[in-house]
């Protein structure tokens, strides 16, 4: 099996060194730095399959490598900060991030959440064989091809990340059901979800900008207040 390559971008020479010796036990090949000119010149030059990004750094702030790294790419993105506002978390998964965590954290947690996000985007990004019966749900202009990880509106594809996809695919398997948010978190991301968590609202209000949905009457993904969201037929 091919090596994952992962790409950790922080000034804290500290933090680069023990996530490099950890994620080098795991078999993973690493590209550390300390600043985001140097990751960004990587990226051109290396195939990365996930991205630990510092909020906080000395030339170029880890929201704008995310929007730079979103503008051609698709692989997974961790944001680290050490900042506890809400709001940062809302601005970088706006920006296409997949995760966020806080310092000072486990890098056990941090070694689990990152072998989740790659196991999602090889499930999306892997092909199908023609052998395999093929599950596509097709409501009103909307295609979703579950082993393809494929969706379409329109006949337009749309540029989902695999986090985004889940989202979209799990509310096809439940479709005419209320999805609660806490249900969603829990099966998207494979983790407790935490009261006041407003990570899934900020993912359907991605989907739906890449949906080109009026947020305040959605066609497709529907909010129930207080509960959660829906896809109807």
């Amino acid at each position: 099996m091919e090596r994952k390559r992962i790409l950790i971008v922080d000034d804290e020479k500290e933090i680069t060194d023990l996530l490099e010796v950890y994620l080098k036990s795991e078999g993973y090949i690493v590209y550390k730095f300390y600043c985001g000119k140097d990751a960004l010149d990587c990226m051109e030059k290396e195939q990365i399959d996930l991205a630990i990004l510092d909020v906080m750094l000395p030339d170029i702030d880890g929201f704008t490598i995310c929007r730079k790294i979103r503008e051609k790419h698709y692989f997974p993105v961790i944001m680290l900060t050490a900042k506890i506002e809400e709001t940062d978390k809302i601005n970088g998964i706006m920006l296409g991030a997949d995760d966020y965590i806080t310092k000072p954290f486990q890098p056990l947690e941090l070694l689990a959440r990152i072998k989740g996000q790659l196991r999602r985007a090889e499930f999306y990004n892997k092909g199908v064989s023609d052998k395999v019966e093929e599950t596509c749900y097709e409501i009103r202009g909307l295609q979703v091809n579950e082993n393809r990880h494929q969706a379409f509106l329109y006949g337009e594809k749309l540029d989902l990340t695999p986090t985004e996809f889940e989202i979209l695919l799990y509310l096809c398997r439940h479709l005419n059901q209320v999805v609660t948010s806490e249900e969603l978190f829990e099966n998207v991301w494979k983790e407790k979800y935490l009261e006041n968590n407003n990570t899934v609202f900020v993912h359907v209000c991605r989907i739906r900008e890449k949906m080109h949905e009026n947020t305040r009457k959605p066609k497709f993904v529907k909010t129930v207040w207080g509960v959660g969201y829906t896809l109807e037929e």
